[in-house]
């Protein structure tokens, strides 16, 4: 008991905890809507997406979160609309933008002299290090979300299996699918400080995955992921802690292992399904 107890002692420990059980959840539920619309690169291109808004903020000096989300939300709006504009495929868009946005990032930061400490945590992930002050941002952003969701999740969720569908029956599916990408760059600035760009993809999507592995319901999904990404979130926490290692991809670790506990499981279920069929 002590050993969980211990690290509640610490300020940090407290913050980064509630940090991250926050990007969990906030994650899973986005992450639920990214999953059934088949777009788990669009977190991976507005996550790298943010990294030259991130850059510019520290050569300003404004808080990073500012301005990666700004370039976050700009990037996801932009997708948007060159997909549309162009007559493209979004994935197609999303490359496009993605390659580019980050690339510009890497020049900033190629042009800032010496090596860059906070910067390169924004890379990896650092939830032990965030501030009061951050961490009240975070919850804000995080709220925001959630209550978005909360409002238009039936909305959002009929436009996403039936967009056509939604169209006819008078649904702004173009006003949907923007809000979705706005949705998406607040979440990838909440899990910024949580894991970083690099792993926020797998934040996003590996909650949502496990849980489609276990039910076939919306709600029930929706509701499993969400308990997913605060467990993990939480176990990955303790044990990087515990051993001294990197939060974030502890916490990534963590998440994929689950995931392939019910990836095993639900083939087994399968398999037993079939047999009893054939009995």
């Amino acid at each position: 008991m002590d050993a969980f107890l211990e690290p509640l002692a610490f300020q940090f420990f407290q913050r980064a905890l509630i940090a991250s059980v926050l990007a969990g959840v906030v994650c899973a539920v986005v992450g639920s809507y990214v999953v059934l619309k088949g777009l788990a690169f669009i977190g991976d291109a507005i996550a790298h997406a943010a990294f030259p808004g991130v850059v510019v903020a520290f050569m300003v000096g404004a808080p990073y979160a500012i301005g990666g989300g700004i370039a976050a939300f700009l990037t996801a709006v932009s997708i948007g609309w060159i997909s549309r504009r162009a007559r493209i495929r979004l994935d197609t868009a999303i490359g496009v933008v993605f390659a580019g946005t980050f690339a510009l990032g890497i020049l900033l930061y190629s042009s800032i002299q010496g090596f860059v400490g906070d910067l390169f945590g924004f890379l990896v992930g650092n939830v032990l290090a965030i501030s009061a002050g951050d961490l009240v941002g975070l919850i804000v952003l995080g709220s925001g979300v959630l209550i978005v969701v909360l409002l238009l999740w039936k909305e959002l969720l009929y436009s996403t299996f039936d967009p056509l569908g939604a169209a006819a029956s008078g649904l702004p599916v173009p006003a949907l699918e923007y809000l979705f990408l706005g949705l998406v760059a607040v979440t990838i600035v909440v899990s910024l400080q949580a894991v970083g760009i690099i792993l926020v993809v797998a934040m996003l999507v590996t909650p949502a995955a496990t849980a489609q592995q276990l039910t076939v319901r919306f709600t029930r999904l929706l509701w499993l992921a969400m308990a997913i990404g605060a467990a993990t979130a939480v176990a990955g926490l303790y044990l990087s802690y515990w051993f001294d290692v990197a939060s974030g991809a502890t916490i990534v670790l963590v998440q994929t292992i689950v995931f392939l506990a019910a990836l095993l499981l639900s083939a087994r279920q399968r398999l037993s399904g079939r047999a009893r069929v054939a009995a």
